[in-house]
């Protein structure tokens, strides 16, 4: 899992600087703080579909 840190945010939790780490997760965006642990979902409603409704899909290939 690949996590990206995200320059000059600060935590709600313990207001480190330059402590949070975005990662995707079945689909789901999360934040979490390296220094206190502190974590953040997405909520359902708003993580947008792999697929879009316009569109025909006849496969997805994933090596």
């Amino acid at each position: 899992m690949k996590k990206r840190f995200i320059a000059g945010a600060k935590c709600p939790e313990c207001n480190a600087m330059d402590t949070l780490a975005l990662y995707k997760e079945d689909g789901v965006e999360k934040v979490t703080c390296v220094s206190c642990g502190m974590l953040m979902t997405q909520p359902d409603e708003k993580v947008a579909p792999e697929v879009r409704g316009d569109e025909t899909v006849i496969g997805v290939f994933k090596p």
